[in-house]
């Protein structure tokens, strides 16, 4: 499985994004699903998830409510929408899927597959 993430850039303070994560193949239902963000000299940090049924989502407490994520069986992909963005916001992002039970933790040692990361870049 190979996982390509989408969608980021450079954006103003208070702006928008949509990242998109789509699947090789036909198996977004298959996996649970993240989104990680990372910055030079931290460790990786877990942002959201969805359970492998889209009806189990979580989100770290510093993107609630400013960050959604959604699926589309159809297309393969998962998004992650970006509202209010800050500067602290700024990171390399990073789509994974997992084989294992869904157990809310944003945690990525439960995650076998990653994409290469797409930069996120806030400015004030």
């Amino acid at each position: 499985l190979q996982l390509v993430e989408s969608g980021g850039g450079l954006v103003h303070l208070g702006g928008s994004l949509t990242l998109s994560c789509t699947f090789s193949r036909s198996a977004v239902e298959y996996y649970n699903s993240g989104w990680f963000r990372q910055v030079p000299g931290k460790e990786r940090e877990g942002i959201s998830s969805i359970s492998r049924s889209g009806a189990r989502t979580n989100y770290t407490d510093s993107v609630k409510g400013r960050f959604t994520i959604s699926r589309d069986t159809s297309k393969n992909t998962v998004y992650l929408q970006m509202n209010s963005l800050k500067p602290e916001d700024t990171a390399l992002y990073y789509c994974a899927a997992s084989t294992l039970g869904y157990s809310g933790r944003l945690d990525m040692h439960e995650y076998r597959y990653w994409g290469q990361g797409t930069q996120v870049t806030v400015s004030s």
